[in-house]
Order: C-alpha cells, then sequence, then structure tokens
C-alpha cells in the first residue's frame, strides 16, 4: 500500500523531553519511517507502511510511553442492514477509513459506534465510507464535527487551569504576607503560623500541582526525566522539608539545621508553573482559531435539484455532478461551474478582490465565497476535501505543525538537558551541605531547589512550535498563507518581499475616488442622484456611493421603480428623473452615447479603477470611480524596503490592469496578479 502520513493529537506533552520520548517511542516501532512530534500544536506525525503497523498499534505505543492519544466517540444510525452479513461489511468499511481505531456494528439498534482520532476523521469521511459499502447514515439530531471535540477539550483544560491559577494566587498571597511578617511586625502572627501554612499549602501541592506528580511518575516509569521532573523534586523537597520543620522540629534541631518552613516556595514555585501552562493553553486555543474561522466559513447545508426537486442536504453529502441551488446572500457550498442564471459573487475570501465577480453560464464558482445578487444553479465540481476551501486549510495545518530547523536542535538539546540539570542540582546540593555554612541543610535545600527550578526548560521546547503557530494563525486570519517554520526562521536572509494586496497594501473596502460631473449637473447632484438610486442595493459599488454621500452630508432621495440589472446596474427614479446607473455594458446596451466620456472612462480603467456610469433619459450625466484605496502608510512601507536593498513584489487575486495601478501608485517592482491563494504560498 506504500507509505502513509498521520496526525495523532497527543494529550499529556509539556516540554521538549516529552517531545523527544514520543519520537524516539514511536520511531522504535517495525514500519514507522519517520516521526516528528510538535509541543505547541500537541500533535505528532508519524509516516509509517500500513501493512506492517496500524494506527491502533500507534495509540496503544503513546499509551505506554504514558501519554493519551485522544480518540472520540460517534454513534451513527445506519440505514440499509437486512442481515448479519451486513454488519460485517460495514464495520469492516468503517475500520479502514484512516484513523478510525475500532468500529462496532448492531444490527438490532441499526447503529455503528466508531472510536477514532478526531484530528484525522470527519464525519463526511465515514459516511463516504458507509456509502461506498453499499449502505447510508442517517439523520444525527445536534451532530457536530469530529474535530469539535478537540475544541470544547482544550476550552475544559483552560477552565480547569483558570480555577487551579485562581486557588494557587489566593494561596500564595496569603503565604506572601506570613513572609513579609519578618519585616512587619504589626502582621498579625497567624500568618506565619507552620500549622496554618501546611493546611493551606497541602491542596496547592497535590492538587493544583498534582499534573507534574502524574508527569513525574510516567517518566520515572520509562526510565528518563522530563520538566516535571524537576519542578515535582524541587517543590517536593521544601515541602518535605517543611513539613519536618512543623511537625518534628526536634529533628532539626538535633542536627543543627534551621526550622524555617518553606511551604511558600512550594506554592508559589507550583502556582507559576501553572500560570505559564494556562498561557500556553490559551495561547494555542487563540492560536487555533484561525483554522476554525476556516472551517466556519464552509456552509453546513446545500440546497440540491435531484430527480427535478429541491431538497436540502449536508454539505459533507454533496456529490460530484449535482445541480446546486444558491440564492441571494447565501454562501457557495462546494466548488463548481454556473449552469443556469446570472449573479455576482464576493470572492474576496478567496482572492483578496473587493468588488463582486460576475458570474454567468460556464463561469467557475469556489465554495465558501457569497452570492450577492442573482440566484444560480452550478453543477458540483470538486467536494469534500477537494474544495479550495479544504486546501487551504489544509496548507495552514500543516505549517502549525512543521518544525522550523532551530526547533530540532532544541528538542534534541532537551532531551538530554534535564537529566544534566538533575545532576547539576545533586552536585549543588553536596556541595552547600558539606562545604556551606550552617545550617548546611538549609543552605543546601534552597540552593538544590533553585538549580532545579530556575533550569526548567519550558521554554526551550515550546518557544519555537509556539511562534510558528501563532505567527501561521494570524497570517491565515491576514490572508496570509505561511508554508511552515523554516520559511519564518530563514526570513532573516531574505532579499525579496512579496506583499498580498488587498488588505495588506490597500484597505480591502472600496471607496469612491473621483467624481467627474458632465454637463450642467454638478459633482454633488451626481453624488446625490447616484447614491439615492443605489441606496436600495447590496452591491459594495453601491454602498460606496451611500458613503461617499453621508461623508458629504448629502441628503439623500427617495428611489422609486428600483430595478437591479445583475451584472449591468441599477435603474430607478429619484426626484422624478428616470436614471440609468451601471458599466460600459449597460451603457452599450442602452445604446448611450459615450463619446464625451470616453477619455475619462479609459483614464479610470487605465488606474484600475471602476468606472459607473450616471446617465438620464439616454444622456450621461457623470462618471463615478470606485476603487479599493491605498492605505496612508504603503506607499512609505514599500519605500523603507527598497532603501533596505529588497525587491519588491506583489501577489494579488485582482486582473492585471488593476494590481499594475495599484502597484505603480506605490512604487512596487514586480507584480504577480491573478494568483488563488494555495499557489501564493
Amino acid at each position: 500500500m506504500g507509505t502513509r502520513t498521520v496526525d495523532l493529537h497527543i494529550e499529556g506533552m509539556n516540554c521538549a523531553s516529552c517531545v523527544a520520548r514520543i519520537e524516539k517511542g514511536l520511531a522504535r516501532l517495525e514500519g514507522v519511517d519517520e516521526v516528528s512530534a510538535n509541543l505547541a500544536t500537541e500533535r505528532a506525525t508519524v509516516s509509517f507502511d500500513p501493512d506492517v503497523v496500524g494506527i491502533d498499534r500507534l495509540i496503544e505505543e503513546v499509551s505506554n510511553l504514558g501519554y493519551r492519544a485522544v480518540t472520540e466517540r460517534l454513534t451513527l444510525p445506519i440505514e440499509g442492514m437486512t442481515c448479519a452479513a451486513c454488519v460485517a461489511r460495514v464495520e469492516r468499511a468503517l475500520s479502514e477509513v484512516d484513523g478510525v481505531v475500532g468500529a462496532n456494528v448492531n444490527f438490532a439498534t441499526e447503529q455503528a459506534t466508531v472510536d477514532f482520532q478526531p484530528s484525522l476523521v470527519t464525519l463526511d469521511r465515514l459516511s463516504e465510507a458507509v456509502d461506498a459499502a453499499g449502505y447510508r447514515v442517517g439523520r444525527l439530531e445536534g451532530e457536530e464535527e469530529p474535530a469539535d471535540a478537540e475544541r470544547l477539550a482544550r476550552g475544559r483544560e483552560v477552565r480547569v487551569l483558570k480555577l487551579k491559577l485562581a486557588i494557587g494566587v489566593s494561596v500564595s498571597a496569603v503565604l506572601f504576607v506570613g513572609m513579609l511578617r519578618m519585616w512587619i511586625p504589626v502582621i498579625p502572627s497567624i500568618f506565619s503560623n507552620p500549622y496554618l501554612q501546611f493546611v493551606i499549602a497541602t491542596p496547592v501541592q497535590f492538587w493544583v500541582g498534582w499534573q507534574f506528580y502524574r508527569g513525574f511518575w510516567k517518566a520515572l516509569l520509562h526510565r528518563t526525566a522530563d520538566m516535571n521532573t524537576l519542578i515535582a523534586v524541587g517543590t517536593s523537597a521544601a515541602y518535605l522539608y517543611s513539613l519536618v520543620a512543623t511537625f518534628v522540629p526536634q529533628w532539626l534541631a538535633q542536627a543543627g539545621q534551621g526550622r524555617e518552613v518553606y511551604y511558600d516556595t512550594a506554592v508559589m514555585i507550583v502556582t507559576l508553573i501553572i500560570l505559564g501552562r494556562f498561557l500556553e493553553a490559551r495561547a494555542k486555543g487563540q492560536a487555533s482559531e484561525a483554522i476554525r474561522q476556516l472551517i466556519g466559513l464552509q456552509p453546513k447545508m446545500a440546497r440540491v435539484r435531484r430527480d427535478g426537486v429541491e431538497v436540502d442536504i449536508r454539505v459533507e453529502d454533496v456529490q460530484v455532478g449535482d445541480l446546486v441551488i444558491v440564492r441571494p446572500g447565501e454562501r457557495i457550498p462546494v466548488d463548481g461551474r454556473v449552469r443556469e442564471g446570472y449573479s455576482s459573487v464576493d470572492e474576496s475570501m478567496l482572492t483578496g478582490e473587493s468588488i463582486p465577480v460576475e458570474k454567468g453560464i460556464g463561469d467557475q464558482v469556489i465554495g465558501a465565497t457569497i452570492n450577492k445578487t442573482g440566484s444560480f444553479v452550478f453543477e458540483a465540481i470538486n467536494v469534500g476535501r477537494e474544495t479550495a476551501l479544504a486546501q487551504i486549510i489544509r496548507l495552514v495545518q500543516e505549517a502549525q505543525g512543521s518544525k522550523a530547523p532551530i526547533q530540532r536542535l532544541a528538542d534534541r538539546v532537551a532531551s538530554i538537558f534535564v537529566p544534566a540539570v538533575i545532576a547539576i542540582a545533586a552536585v549543588t546540593f553536596l556541595i552547600w551541605l558539606f562545604f556551606g555554612p550552617e545550617p548546611s541543610l538549609t543552605f543546601a535545600l534552597v540552593n538544590f531547589v533553585a538549580v532545579l527550578i530556575v533550569a526548567c526548560p519550558c521554554a526551550l521546547g515550546l518557544a519555537t512550535p509556539t511562534a510558528i503557530m501563532v505567527g501561521t494563525g494570524r497570517g491565515a486570519q491576514l490572508g496570509i498563507l505561511i508554508r511552515g517554520g523554516e520559511s519564518l526562521e530563514v526570513a532573516h536572509r531574505l532579499r525579496s518581499v512579496i506583499f498580498d494586496k488587498t488588505g495588506t497594501l490597500t484597505e480591502g473596502k472600496p471607496r469612491v475616488t473621483d467624481v467627474i460631473a458632465l454637463g450642467n449637473v454638478g459633482e454633488s447632484e451626481i453624488i446625490r442622484l447616484a447614491a439615492s438610486a443605489e441606496r436600495g442595493s447590496e452591491h459594495p459599488l453601491g454602498e460606496a456611493l451611500v458613503e461617499k454621500a453621508a461623508e458629504r452630508g448629502i441628503e439623500l432621495s427617495r428611489a422609486e421603480q428600483f430595478d437591479t440589472l445583475p451584472g449591468l446596474g441599477v435603474r430607478a427614479t429619484v426626484s422624478g428623473r428616470s436614471l440609468t446607473i451601471g458599466n460600459m455594458k449597460m451603457a452599450e446596451g442602452d445604446g448611450l452615447e459615450t463619446s464625451g466620456a470616453t477619455e475619462h472612462l479609459e483614464r479610470l480603467s487605465g488606474e484600475g479603477k471602476t468606472p459607473v456610469i450616471i446617465a438620464e433619459d439616454g444622456v450621461i450625466l457623470g462618471v463615478v470611480a470606485v476603487a479599493d484605496t491605498l492605505k496612508d502608510h504603503a506607499a512609505e512601507a514599500v519605500g523603507s524596503l527598497h532603501r533596505l536593498g529588497l525587491e519588491v513584489l506583489m501577489i494579488t487575486g485582482d486582473n492585471k490592469r488593476t494590481a499594475d495601478a495599484i502597484a505603480g501608485d506605490v512604487g512596487i517592482d514586480r507584480v504577480l496578479a491573478e494568483v488563488l491563494p494555495h499557489e501564493k504560498a
């Protein structure tokens, strides 16, 4: 079957040593070719030979290593089973889906219980497997994508850490006040009472800090050490010393040692590490939001025409060749080609083009883009994982899970760093114990704990993957696709800078840039007439005209007999004047005499602007130009890059003429136009 690659979501990784342990443990399995674990995304990408080792064996080994490969259980209603042989067929079909750990089908209840990795399996993939076997998955009430379970689990983790942090901070504050009593005698003695400190510190040590003990024990079972080892050993040493000083202080007195308690040290260390874990978990959730926002662009339902009847189905059930119906304001569910109707589509999600693109019979439409004006029917061409949106999501996921070269080095260093720190801490303890001043045990303990805690390699394994995850995620939100960590790492050696246009160099929203009055009508009257007529339109050009009128404080009139002509413009009566407002196609179709406006139309088009003609009774009153305007600092930014000796390019989904005009205004050297997002990276 060849090599296959899976992406396992693993819980319990909290330092670079964990990464190294998982990579080494899985790599030892026969049939595994390559393993790359990522601490920030909590994932391990495994390339393996499915004929030699299965996903269930990979998950089992993760468990043996002391971690948990997250699996979820889903119950599916199965339609079409008629005998026991059907059960075996459905079970086999589901079990062969990548990421399914186990499948059990009950003929009596007509249900299949599936255990799977949520990062690998979606409802549509399970449904496709059942359909291919000759059966059908029934309707699930209140169903969610399996990947939603991961988001909910991360939310629960953040809430638990927040509660632990609140308790830790509260107890730390009380203990800190007790410590201040040495310098501020007026503080009540109860705050420094060792018995009170024991009572409030113990829950923090063993409940708030329980995850460190659990991680320490798992590492010990596998004869390794990690960050949990340092925290558990360090805080336990301080806690146990304090315990002896509290309940049997005579032992320390007989040995000539100090009787001070260090509950505050143990509690504050645990609290600070929990604070780090809380910030880390929240950062991971925020970084993953970019992918969730992309997924959220996909409509849940689609309206298709089957056997002459319109039916609403899940978007996962749309098949290649289906005729899909889209109405104004709806998102297009999948990629396809228009078969009936005419409309304008907002493709800014995909191309960055702020002005809707006119679509007619034979034109291609892309899933998740927004239909603006008319209704149309299109034939589905790319569905499921093959749509443009699915490919963009895959690019972002791969980038977030990638490793930069420096991260691989950090992971290797961390695998030997922890044992080295423990050895150094032990040597420090012995030196202070035998050669330090009295009370030597007290000084030895304090310095032993200090070495362990200060050297915790939290940042060593987390900083780089978190930076990659946040950087690629934020980039996706801004329309920037980053291939992976290596691209970010080598950025300091770049020689050329490529800008996206919409939202980066420009405002990302069409605005009125020019108003040209022809004849006896003034500019303000042109704007009033055009904006009044377009006020009922949902087209961005109309919105730009209305916004311009508001900026100038122009009062609009009521439009009557309003009629939208898809792809052309509008007709309306304003203040008793019969107006036609539209593009050159509309003017030519109406037989308007455009010779007086030709010079203006050609100039505006050459500047990459969209000219809008305003006419009354066959006579052109004026021309208004609309364009996506440059940001105030765009030219300055490009100039700064030029002064650094960098070549500046622009890449955009816009047409060549518009792109060249924008590039000329800001001084960009080269232009790449009409480029789709998956081609930009």
